[in-house]
């Protein structure tokens, strides 16, 4: 992990955009000196999906990505950690990869795919809210609508359905420290809530 994030390093570098505040750097240096009211993240799972070949099929097929290497290892603890200190508010996408290194929680959400096919049916997200587990619908396809452009990303309408989840209000503030292609801060936009990114990859930054 230290190698990849080495090679992927660069100098910090920050970009406003409206009630978006958008960092380039590394999370581990940068999440100690910024704070939210809620942290909503996907960040690697350590499954090797940092990337794709191209498809073709008589549907289309989908868009291939570089394979970088960023996603061979999960967070680790001590990152989990900076999470969780930086908002009293938590929710993290691929929860089910490192549970053993978060505490126990009942409300979990789960993004529920639409389709039946070889990929996994669903995707899940830890949180530091007590509840109720909640499941939300939405065919993947809505990613080939939104038009995606990193092999990971999550639909708008996911992110905004977890910060609705974090019953957060109008001007609080989100974190998503592995900001990727910004779905995150495009929801929080158009919830009317304040948003900061960070993102190591300059190409997914840009």
């Amino acid at each position: 992990m230290t190698a990849i994030v080495e090679r992927l390093s660069v100098s910090p570098r920050v970009e406003r955009i409206g009630n978006a505040e958008l960092w380039l750097g590394d999370a581990r240096e940068l999440l100690p000196t910024l704070t939210a009211d809620a942290v909503v993240t996907d960040p690697p799972y350590g499954i090797g999906r940092d990337g794709k070949p191209r498809s073709s099929s008589s549907h289309g097929g989908h868009k291939g990505y570089e394979f970088k290497g960023w996603d061979s290892l999960p967070p680790s603890g001590e990152v989990l950690d900076l999470l969780r200190s930086s908002a009293p508010v938590q929710v993290i996408w691929g929860g089910n990869y490192i549970a053993d290194k978060l505490p126990a929680s009942g409300k979990w959400l789960v993004w529920d795919k639409g389709q039946r096919i070889d990929q996994s049916d669903c995707e899940l997200a830890w949180t530091s809210m007590g509840g109720a587990l909640r499941v939300f619908t939405l065919n993947r396809v809505a990613l080939l609508i939104e038009g995606a452009v990193h092999p990971t990303q999550k639909p708008v309408e996911v992110m905004a359905w977890s910060l609705d989840q974090a019953k957060l209000l109008s001007g609080q503030s989100v974190m998503d420290p592995f900001m990727g292609s910004g779905t995150t801060g495009i929801a929080c936009h158009r919830r009317g809530l304040r948003f900061t990114g960070i993102e190591i990859d300059k190409t997914y930054f840009d």
